[in-house]
């Protein structure tokens, strides 16, 4: 195998369009073990990105000593992303929780699963019997847990306590993409397929450096570069990642400026005449007024506005309006930017008025970053209704009560559901009182880290964590409960194209560590939660038996699993929803005929307005009439809500690594992952950096309004006035002694788009300087294909192998 290290997408297989993607397996084992000197092999899937990627799980001695991919499964036909590949040695790391941990005295120490889960069925009972009651509890769980736990949480929360707080880290994430999918079409849910990219001819990356985040993606991305009939490429991002070093135009713009972008390009698509206006009249709803709304940004106008040159825009205009299979990506780029939600429409809005949806090679993703992000939404775990319902909608609500057997104004629905950057806030104002964290690090992942820090070290909070390392979070809580994690338990998660895999146990967890669901269910048990004919709530004993209560409550939604069986998902690929009598195979598209679940007795929405994020009535949604059409929506750029000053002069935008996930907490702990990309950093664009004074290496300081950190500089290929700095780092990665701030969110703003409520963590103004000489110590970071600064009046060029040689640790 090749160094998956030096090469991340490993090498070329390439293929034409219609052809079938080559099959390639990626394998790493332990050592100098051969797959003879495997015990078994364990199926399952990576649940350290979204992309989905099959594998095998080998066990040796009764450890996990490797992974090999799948050949057989449609996302990845065997090939595994680095972080598959080395990530699962975290699993066997000497410092895994493996005892309960409760706080005595202002420390942590040992104790046993009675004394901790009685500490917080106490502290529940308590809540709950005195003023307040269900207002009290606030939920921040994971993109990384199983369905099966996400289920059992959401009944807990909505049936159980009745307590509409409950949110998690795919707010940080994948917000954006379930509100764009609602907004536009009705309901969740990716309409295209991954294959959609071997026969589309044009591929615009929206903010997604896809080379990083879903790396088996864009080597099947590349493949089709290198193959016979390739398709055009745009890229759409303020720094020269893999993907915009790859693109034929690539569209440095000015953070913050998306919507502008996206308005000009429909306003060029639609005055030269590359819509389907028959699909358009057919399908659609409001292109007068998108027409109305677009037409004030000529891209003169743009080119002002996001500082890219016309001659740019007319070629990416070109290449989206001429392709006759476009597919579009959207990512953090756009997510977690100015006007996230209206930005990530604009897209929808594009492929709707081509009539670019629904078949091959017209594919669109509204990109998920977590491994089971998927799964938070459908289950309700983010806050949302279980099954895609729609909160406003009474007999969606009575489903739920009928399903659960409790009186309907028990479930949450008196307004929208809670959303984490508020949970947390009410937290600080003292409403919650305790806050359960599963599986995620908001010590390092949440903006503004000095304040998420005086809120969970607060004496009135009651902090549980649940993990499978004591983070930065799990030390500031009241009891730690240490986690079983992948490999270690049965489940199923869902990946960005709708594709189900199941991930089977493989080995013991060690020590005392449980399986998440096994902790819900125990909490469950312990608050002897009822129904309203005073039987148990939750009757479930395992997981399989979870998931077929899920298949109960998903059925007749757009996310059917009814068709879906544990059987069904051993030996084989993964299955696409719906997947029901209708859909025996799973659904590979779609709105494949033109209908979308806008209904209103459907729907998962009665939408919000755009601009400001005010609700849709039922009465005001009815008198749009859908008809089963999908919505465009015209909406205007404003400005972020922080923009550069004197005493801040420069932008900062956050993204990842290739080597890293989340906030490391098991790739930092992979000896290869964590030596490829071990610290922070910071990269600057060359003519910024020798304005002042830096030089590779470097120490420098960044501050913001909120907080300052300590990086080593980088001189990269990011656009003049930005600054770029990866948000993986916490203080325990070099040292847990050494509490030098290095997480890029010490930087970053409370503030959120108004309809998806995801934070925005692309547009902070900053002020850098210089600390110390780097003294010949480079940056902790591999090089990027030279320091060369981003010109943008360079023409765009493919970048073909020797660029894809090059890259390494680019965000998106």
């Amino acid at each position: 195998m090749v160094d998956r290290i030096a090469e991340p997408w490993g090498p070329r297989t390439p293929y034409g369009p219609g052809e079938a993607w080559p099959v390639r397996v990626d394998t790493f084992l332990d050592g100098e073990l051969t797959e003879a000197d495997v015990d078994s092999w364990w199926q399952s899937a990576s649940v350290l990105h979204a992309n989905g990627d099959a594998m095998d799980i080998a066990v040796k001695d009764g450890r996990i000593a490797g992974v090999r991919g799948r050949a057989v499964d449609r996302i990845n036909h065997g090939r595994l992303d680095p972080k598959d590949l080395y990530g699962w040695q975290a699993d066997n790391s000497t410092d895994r929780l493996t005892r309960p941990l409760v706080r005595e005295g202002g420390r942590l120490v040992e104790s046993d699963w009675d004394t901790a889960m009685g500490r917080i069925v106490e502290r529940s009972r308590q809540l709950l019997d005195g003023p307040g009651g269900w207002g009290h509890f606030g939920f921040h769980t994971s993109g990384q847990l199983f369905l099966e736990e996400y289920y059992t949480l959401a009944v807990i929360g909505k049936a159980g306590l009745g307590t509409p707080h409950m949110d998690g880290n795919t707010r940080l994430c994948t917000a954006t993409a379930a509100a764009a999918l609602k907004a536009s079409f009705g309901a969740d849910g990716q309409p295209g397929s991954y294959t959609d990219v071997d026969s589309c001819d044009a591929i615009a990356l929206w903010g997604h450096n896809v080379a990083e985040t879903q790396t088996v993606l864009w080597s099947r991305m590349l493949d089709r570069r290198r193959g016979p009939n390739p398709p055009a490429m745009l890229a759409v991002d303020p720094r020269a990642t893999p993907v915009a070093r790859e693109a034929d135009v690539h569209l440095a713009v000015r953070a913050g400026t998306n919507v502008a972008l996206v308005n000009g390009l429909l306003r060029e698509i639609i005055q030269r005449g590359w819509y389907d206006r028959a699909y358009v009249d057919a399908h659609t709803i409001g292109f007068d007024e998108l027409c109305t709304t677009v037409d004030r940004y000529p891209l003169d106008t743009v080119a002002r506005i996001c500082d890219v040159p016309v001659a740019r825009l007319e070629r990416a205009a070109e290449l989206l309006g001429a392709s006759q299979r476009l597919l579009s990506t959207v990512l953090q780029g756009f997510y977690q930017s100015n006007q996230a939600t209206a930005a990530a429409c604009g897209v929808n809005n594009l492929h709707l008025i081509r009539g670019m949806i629904g078949r091959p090679g017209a594919g669109l993703y509204q990109m998920n970053g977590q491994p089971t992000a998927q799964n938070t939404r459908e289950t309700g775990a983010d806050g949302d209704l279980p099954g895609l319902r729609n909160w406003n909608n009474e007999e969606h609500i009575e489903q739920l009560a009928q399903l659960w057997n409790v009186e309907p104004g028990r479930i949450p629905h008196w307004a929208p559901p809670t959303h984490a950057m508020q949970i947390f806030r009410y937290a600080e104002q003292g409403s919650v009182k305790l806050l359960w964290i599963s599986a995620t690090n908001p010590a390092v992942s949440l903006p503004e880290l000095a304040r998420i820090r005086r809120i969970l070290a607060a004496p009135e909070l009651f902090v549980v964590v649940q993990d499978l390392f004591l983070t930065e979070t799990a030390e500031l809580a009241d009891v730690v409960l240490p986690a079983a994690t992948w490999g270690e338990k049965l489940g199923t998660f869902t990946n960005a194209d709708r594709t189900v895999h199941l991930s089977e146990k493989a080995v013991d967890p060690p020590g005392q560590a449980r399986a998440d669901l096994d902790i819900f269910l125990d909490y469950a048990r312990r608050m002897d939660f009822r129904d309203r004919d005073g039987d148990p709530l939750i009757t479930w004993q395992g997981p399989e038996d979870v998931f077929e209560a899920w298949k109960k409550c998903s059925a007749g939604r757009p996310c059917d699993y009814t068709g879906i069986t544990y059987g069904r998902l051993r030996g084989g690929s993964g299955i696409q929803w719906p997947c029901d009598d209708a859909h025996p195979e799973g659904t590979e598209r779609l709105y494949t005929d033109g209908v979308f679940a806008t209904d209103p007795a459907y729907c998962e929405t009665y939408g919000q307005d755009l601009a400001t994020g005010a609700e849709f009535t039922e009465d005001e949604y009815r008198a749009r009439e859908p008809a089963g059409r999908a919505f465009l929506h015209a909406v205007d750029h404003q400005p972020s809500p922080e923009v550069t000053s004197d005493d801040y002069p420069l932008l900062l935008t956050t993204g990842r690594t290739v080597y890293q996930f989340h906030t490391r907490t098991k790739t930092g702990r992979t000896p290869q992952l964590d030596a490829a990309a071990p610290d922070a950093w910071v990269e600057l664009n060359a003519g910024d950096a020798a304005r002042l004074g830096l030089a590779e290496g470097d120490v420098v300081g960044i501050a913001s309004p909120r907080g300052a950190i300590q990086v080593r500089a980088r001189i990269g290929r990011v656009r003049p006035g930005v600054v770029f700095v990866p948000f993986h780092y916490g203080y325990f990665d070099v040292d847990p002694a050494d509490r030098t701030p290095r997480a890029a969110n010490e930087l970053t703003l409370t503030a959120w788009d108004p309809v998806s409520k995801q934070p925005i963590f692309k547009v902070a103004a900053v002020r850098v300087a210089k600390l110390a000489d780097g003294g010949g110590i480079p940056a902790p970071a591999p090089t990027i294909g030279g320091s060369a600064p981003l010109d943008s009046t360079v023409p765009a060029t493919t970048g073909g192998p020797a660029a894809e040689a090059t890259a390494r640790t680019e965000g998106d």
